[in-house]
């Protein structure tokens, strides 16, 4: 595609007093990320993955870069669902390119350019310079295409969202509907359920995987809202799991309270698909799956911390955390102290 003059607007004081603002805001923010983000950056084809050895087969086709080392990120893979911390690393000018039978949903952390223009096919392009905080949305099959030389390094979320895969109401035909492309948009209520799903990348407790999964269902119905439509009236299921569900749920979660299980081997239990068992679940036991696995995994350690000869790594182990250091964190999470400040309440 040919690419259009950059523009040449150079003398808007507003834009550059808005640029020095952000270079002062920036550090601060990398500082942040920096420390958050622990593990390091990786500028190969696959990126860091944070996936379990089964889902690895479902990476989805991303955004090209040209040059491709201009970039690094990290990946994980969810149910019908992709996410991409994008960070650029260098200020020399770069290309970009999507179009494939996915949704890509772009939430721009830092954004600000010299000179550069970004196209969604269906819309007029945008030149717009100083754009952190915006968001682009890129319908299955629309081209997208972008060039710029950054005046900011770019930090960006990307998600792609599988229509035929993702957990979402099956009523709502959400891989049927006709989504409208957004490019450069504002909305605040996004950020919440994307800054969830950025915080899991990187999380080996399966648990927060099968949170992923639900957050997923829940970014498609958003994106059906703002960018779509949403049947007026359709049958509402108010009832949880019958008695012999609850049962055959509970009893396989207990029988691997270790392992590593998924929404969609759970809804296999109970002989429902997972977007109907996640809410029937909650309806039963008044938390979602996730919720209440992690808690039974939680009690189980509260039990093997009784005993004195037993390490605190060998319990995360035990109770299929990936190592102490998760296992910590969800301990005091649902108990409001260590595990070794517990085991000292013990004696």
């Amino acid at each position: 595609m040919p690419v259009s003059p950059f523009t040449a607007g150079r003398n808007d004081r507003e834009f550059y007093r808005i640029i020095e603002l952000e270079e002062i805001m920036s550090t601060r923010r990398d500082h942040v990320m920096d420390r958050s983000t622990s593990s390091p950056w990786n500028t190969d084809v696959s990126g860091f993955d944070a996936s379990p050895p089964e889902l690895l087969g479902q990476e989805m086709p991303t955004v090209d870069f040209l040059p491709a080392e201009v970039v690094r990120y990290r990946t994980a893979h969810w149910r019908g669902l992709q996410a991409k911390t994008v960070q650029i690393i260098n200020h020399e000018q770069f290309e970009y390119r999507f179009k494939e039978q996915f949704h890509l949903l772009i939430a721009v952390e830092q954004g600000v350019r010299h000179d550069g223009e970004t196209f969604i096919e269906g819309l007029p392009k945008s030149t717009m310079r100083y754009y952190s905080h915006k968001w682009i949305f890129v319908p299955a099959g629309r081209q997208f295409f972008g060039v710029q030389k950054p005046r900011l390094l770019t930090r960006s979320i990307c998600l792609y969202v599988d229509p035929r895969a993702v957990l979402v109401d099956p009523d709502l035909r959400f891989a049927e509907a006709e989504l409208r492309p957004g490019l450069l948009f504002e909305n605040s209520g996004l950020w919440d359920t994307v800054l969830k799903l950025k915080a899991q990348i990187g999380s080996a407790d399966p648990g927060d995987r099968m949170y992923a999964d639900a957050l997923g269902g829940v970014l498609a119905h958003e994106l059906l809202r703002l960018h779509g439509t949403i049947p007026v009236s359709r049958p509402v299921n108010r009832g949880g799991l019958a008695g012999w569900q609850r049962k055959r749920v509970m009893d396989f979660m207990e029988e691997h309270l270790a392992g590593d299980i998924s929404l969609g081997l759970l809804a296999d239990v109970a002989k429902l698909s997972p977007y109907h068992f996640l809410r029937s679940f909650k309806r039963s036991f008044g938390e979602p799956p996730h919720r209440y696995w992690t808690a039974r995994r939680i009690e189980r350690a509260q039990a093997l911390l009784a005993n004195p000869r037993a390490s605190i790594t060998e319990i995360a182990f035990d109770v299929g955390f990936g190592g102490s250091s998760a296992f910590s964190a969800a301990f005091r999470r649902v108990t409001g102290q260590s595990p070794m400040a517990y085991r000292r309440s013990l004696e």
